[in-house]
């Protein structure tokens, strides 16, 4: 294994349901029953973390062993896992409390409504001993270098179009409604500009708790804003894939990797014409735009602040990333996103989908079993610790594409 290797992890959020794609909750059940499983405030989200590992091999069998335990115990009760961040065939006109005696959760229905209840894929970074990826230094540098990227990570995980039964126009409608707290987040300078920033919004109310900053990308620790360890990536939307999910990853820290090679041409703080203002305000436009229109959004570089196709920005990142990706031995593992650059993200292929006259009922039926079909044959491959092929995805099969 390549030495820079990061420690890794991820915090899945799903949706449960039928067969039929529509939303049945049961996630306060399934945490009883179940080891390893959180309950979120609306009982339809069901949650689940992978420990930290470096190694991608172990972390694909870490991804896929909680679903192997929940799959059976959801056949019990005739229900399956869905695919998509939102509510696709409703209902997003009531929220479903998960614990109706839980004092934060009745702040999070009362305060934010049905505009959470999303599914999504935190991606967790970790600063790494021995690697160039350490010190708090390192950290903000990274925060910057993907708070300022984050639209790309979006765009290739875009795979919520529909909400309550129609199409709503967004790529990511997930991350249109979800509520950004606080409305306006700085570019942090360094960590005791985190610290003082995240002490002044808890002073005035703008955030209930240290973990109370939603935003595209945070720094995440035992002891917020003090003990930090890691970067989060929010963005995210769920990625059923867990091939394109460890795909995104690579793609993340191969940026990081990079960044620390030369931190003069990769923090945006050194490298930008830009002000740290205008580069936080450019960051969340960008996150809209992608949201909206995913790799077909027009979006601005942070560097110089000019107009480029969220698709070419990915495409040139990756063909600058070829040396070092070929350093750490991790070209394979970013195959899958060439394949969203040909081909469309889940979000795209839905809506081709569904203008070729196909229903959302049957788009998310199909999409699950080729999940359910895509997660045996991976885990028939991860104990063995090989590496599965190309054509291990989800929606590959002719059948399945329509």
């Amino acid at each position: 294994m390549a030495s820079h290797r990061l420690l890794k992890g991820f915090e899945v959020e799903r949706f449960t349901g039928r067969r039929d794609g529509t939303v049945v909750g049961c996630s306060a059940e399934a945490a009883r029953a179940l080891a390893g499983f959180v309950v979120e405030p609306d009982h339809r989200n069901l949650e689940y973390i992978t420990p930290p590992e470096a190694d991608y091999g172990r972390q694909l069998a870490l991804l896929l062993e909680p679903r192997r335990r929940l799959r059976p115990w959801l056949a019990e009760r005739g229900l399956t896992l869905l695919p998509g961040s939102t509510l696709s065939l409703g209902d997003s006109s009531r929220f479903e409390r998960s614990d109706p005696d839980h004092p934060y959760h009745a702040y999070i229905e009362a305060t934010y409504g049905t505009r959470v209840v999303t599914a999504s894929v935190h991606i967790n970074l970790g600063l790494t001993p021995g690697t160039p990826f350490q010190g708090q230094d390192a950290l903000f540098a990274g925060l910057r270098l993907l708070r300022c990227e984050a639209a790309l990570l979006l765009a290739l995980s875009a795979s919520s179009p529909f909400l309550d039964g129609r199409v709503t126009g967004a790529h990511s409608q997930r991350w249109l409604q979800f509520p950004l707290t606080p409305a306006e987040v700085p570019l942090f300078a360094d960590h005791q500009h985190y610290v003082s920033w995240m002490q002044a919004e808890l002073a005035a109310g703008r955030m209930q708790n240290v973990r109370h900053l939603w935003t595209s990308v945070r720094p995440n620790g035992d002891d917020r804003p003090h003990d930090l360890n890691r970067l989060e990536i929010r963005i995210c939307d769920l990625v059923s894939d867990p091939l394109l999910l460890l795909a995104i990853t690579a793609f993340a820290e191969l940026r990081l990797l990079q960044l620390m090679q030369a931190p003069e041409q990769g923090d945006p703080l050194r490298a930008s014409s830009l002000s740290a203002m205008e580069l936080a305000r450019l960051a969340d436009a960008n996150d809209q735009s992608s949201a909206r229109s995913s790799l077909e959004a027009q979006l601005n570089h942070w560097r110089d602040g000019r107009a480029i196709s969220c698709r070419r920005w990915i495409e040139d990142s990756l063909e600058q990333l070829v040396p070092l990706a070929r350093q750490e031995q991790l070209e394979v593992l970013l195959e899958p996103l060439e394949r969203v650059l040909r081909e469309g993200n889940q979000a795209m292929r839905w809506l081709a989908r569904h203008r070729s006259g196909e229903s959302i009922a049957s788009i998310l039926s199909a999409e699950a079993a080729a999940m359910a079909d895509q997660e045996e044959r991976l885990s028939a491959a991860a104990p063995r610790g090989d590496w599965p092929s190309a054509t291990d995805h989800t929606d590959h099969q002719a059948g399945v594409l329509g």
